[in-house]
């Protein structure tokens, strides 16, 4: 048995504790984290062998729920189990990917997994930063090699004050929600935000300046650590470089500028199609020389673009399709599109094209989550799809990928801070985007699409919302360059990638990875400063094609009309066995959604049905006076009087007596079952209503 070694940590305002040693002791590297009762166990682990034949680096990251950690049965019914990570659990591992994928040489083909199991959640802590951390530590501790630690803080504001790992209280009224990591060298190499209140750049940048002192606090954690363990690293066999065939291959690109003239075109499937060319030429050229060496040249075919893309960008600020370093690719905006959805967009930008379509439901469409950690229902969604022929692919087709699911999320993201409120909104609103064509940044162009396809459908949305993704390339003396609006290529080769959303008030949503060891301050201020101008100059384009949402819903929409009922009529609207509201439905045609609120939402294909159950509802649940005249159907007769009914549930007795102003020998004599009368409403005691025939006569 390994020896137990535990590590505390005073941080924000309470103790991180580290265990290593106790659990799984197989995995190369394993650590047991603790952040009040949350808890998470992290765990690393490398084949022995490299991947045959593999060409990239073969990481996965798993973030691994259990309903146990919150003292929860849940799942399906007839499986009371974990199935398929959740939306959230993938979206939590991808954040954990981005993070520490940079700082693995990238040459290596031994599989490496990275596991995070939630094992206990409290109120306050939530696992994921603290799955981030730990995994970093797993990784030290390991004979994996890696260039970590990385460390990474939760920011948000409550009131005016910035709070680092604020609880889950805290962040319910928070303005903004950011997780920020940074390398061992303190450069932050990943951000992503949850909505943000439309907060300015320079907040940005004072959150980020906020935690530096905590993440340096974490990284001589995770660096005292490594340091205790000293763990020797395995000798991992990166493949070596064959130099008479790279500088073969370098000879071959660059005669008469081959290269460039293939790669400096404009249009994407010419500049696609001028590579495939040389890429054949190039591999009939070294098949000539030695028909074993085709597939190790495609390395420095590679290496070749990457160094052209950087080179001509940082010294003569040369973009493959001959844009300045803050143009904008060419803009267009639509909508309209399609004659049957209840609001739809097409936004392009270049060669990336995303549609959009919005369909409007009742409030029962809303998503019910009913996670680890999260239980709520959401009236807004946002999905995203990428197929193949988007970028001229084929594959597989059918559930989205954790791509997908990250790149529809950070949309949706953005949106949320302008979408109204179920109290000023009452619809579900499900937006689905189409990606058609890609050539870069295809998850901002999706906001664009969105946003044009809200205000196509008459969604009150609060301002328009742009998206932009913006592109760094940068060399080992420091030198660097800042792009806008990056394409396929440029995000292919250049070392980071980040995307701002917001309005022309401020930020609703950032994401930001790197494929370099990070960036400082210094480069995310340029950025932002930079990133505004071009989000600013996409709303012009949205604006022109839509300024602001339409007055009135699409026809096709459904209505939906809301009504408040005393709590203590909800029974009744219900009726015993759901009987009442069934024959409303059925009665009118209308989807009917009560809240324990007594707010309900009467949905209707059109307007008649609707306003017929809201007549049928408010006949329910109507307080009836003494005195009043109502008008009824006899539905029943007894000896002594007859049962009028006068509304949905609703009745009274006229006694024998006050059918008329003359002796009456039978009931009978005066109504009849299925007659209408006018009464008038005599007594209310106990519930039992009296009516008077001859008095409202």
């Amino acid at each position: 048995m390994s020896e137990i070694k535990n590590y505390s940590l005073d941080f924000a305002g309470q103790t991180l504790k580290i265990e290593i040693g106790k659990l799984a002791n197989q995995a190369n590297g394993a650590v047991t984290a603790q952040l009040g009762e949350s808890v998470v166990l992290a765990t690393a682990v490398m084949s022995r062998d490299a991947k045959i034949g593999g060409d990239f680096f073969p990481l996965t990251v798993d973030y691994e729920e259990k309903f146990y950690a919150r003292g929860k049965i849940l799942g399906s019914r007839f499986m009371r189990r974990e199935g398929r990570p959740s939306e959230e659990a993938i979206l939590n591992a991808r954040l954990i990917d981005r993070a520490i994928r940079p700082l693995f040489n990238q040459g290596i083909r031994n599989e490496t997994q990275i596991v995070t199991t939630v094992l206990s959640v409290d109120e306050k802590n939530d696992p994921d930063v603290l799955a981030m951390n730990a995994a970093s530590v797993a990784l030290l501790v390991s004979d994996i090699p890696w260039n970590g630690p990385i460390a990474a803080v939760r920011i948000g504001r409550v009131g005016d004050k910035w709070v680092i790992n604020p609880s889950f209280a805290e962040r319910e009224g928070s303005v903004a929600d950011l997780v920020v990591s940074v390398s061992s060298d303190g450069k932050i190499n990943m951000i992503e935000t949850a909505p943000l209140a439309e907060i300015s750049e320079k907040e940005i940048v004072e959150a980020i300046e906020f935690a530096r002192e905590p993440l340096n606090e974490l990284l001589k954690f995770n660096k005292k650590i490594a340091d205790d363990f000293k763990a020797p690293k395995t000798a991992v066999a990166i493949a070596e470089v064959d130099t008479d065939l790279r500088n073969e291959v370098m000879k071959f690109l660059n005669a008469d500028n081959a290269l460039e003239k293939a790669i400096y075109e404009k249009d994407k499937t010419k500049r696609e199609n001028n590579l495939s060319e040389l890429k054949n030429k190039l591999e009939e050229h070294i098949a000539a020389i030695d028909a074993t060496k085709v597939r190790a040249a495609e390395p420095f075919l590679e290496e070749a673009l990457d160094e052209i893309v950087h080179k001509n960008i940082l010294e003569k600020e040369k973009r493959p399709d001959g844009r300045k370093l803050d143009e904008l690719r060419d803009l267009s905006s639509e909508i309209g599109v399609l004659p049957r959805t209840h609001g739809s967009g097409l936004f392009q930008r270049g060669e990336t094209q995303v549609l959009s379509a919005l369909t409007l439901g009742s409030p029962s469409d809303e998503l019910l989550i009913e996670g680890m950690i999260i239980s709520t229902k959401k009236h807004f969604m946002h999905q995203y799809n990428f197929p193949p022929f988007s970028v001229r692919e084929t594959g597989r087709m059918g559930a989205p990928g954790r791509r997908e699911i990250g790149h529809g999320a950070l949309a949706e993201r953005a949106l949320l801070p302008v979408v109204p409120g179920k109290e000023k909104f009452p619809y579900a609103i499900r937006i689905v985007s189409e990606v058609l064509s890609s050539n870069g940044s295809s998850s901002m162009a999706s906001v664009c699409g969105s946003t044009l396809a809200m205000m196509d459908a008459g969604v009150p949305i609060t301002k328009p919302v742009a998206g932009i993704a913006m592109g760094l390339m940068s060399n080992e003396k420091g030198d660097y360059k800042i792009i806008t609006d990056v394409q396929g290529t440029e995000d292919h080769y250049g070392d980071m990638d980040f995307k701002v959303a917001g309005t022309r008030d401020g930020i609703t949503a950032m994401q930001m990875d790197v494929k370099i060891n990070g960036i400082d301050i210094k480069i995310l201020k340029e950025t932002l400063e930079q990133t505004k101008k071009a989000r600013l100059e996409i709303l012009d384009n949205i604006s022109k094609t839509i300024a602001e949402p339409r007055p009135e819903l699409s026809p096709l929409a459904p209505r939906i009309i809301t009504i408040q009922i005393p709590v203590d009529k909800i029974r009744e609207v219900i009726g015993p066995g759901g009987k009442v509201i069934n024959e409303i439905i059925a009665t009118t045609g209308a989807a009917i959604d009560i809240e324990e609120s007594g707010l309900v939402f009467v949905t209707a294909e059109n307007e008649e049905s609707g306003l017929k159950a809201q007549e049928i509802i408010m006949g329910i649940i109507k307080e009836y006076k003494v005195g009043e005249i109502v008008t009824g159907k006899v539905v029943n007769i007894l000896d002594f009087g007859a049962i009028v009914e006068f509304g949905k549930g609703r009745d009274g007795m006229i006694h024998i007596s006050e059918l008329a102003n003359r002796r009456v020998e039978k009931v009978t004599d005066v109504v009849a079952i299925g007659d209408e009368v006018k009464v008038k409403i005599k007594r209310i005691e106990g519930g039992k209503i009296s009516l008077s025939l001859k008095d409202a006569l």
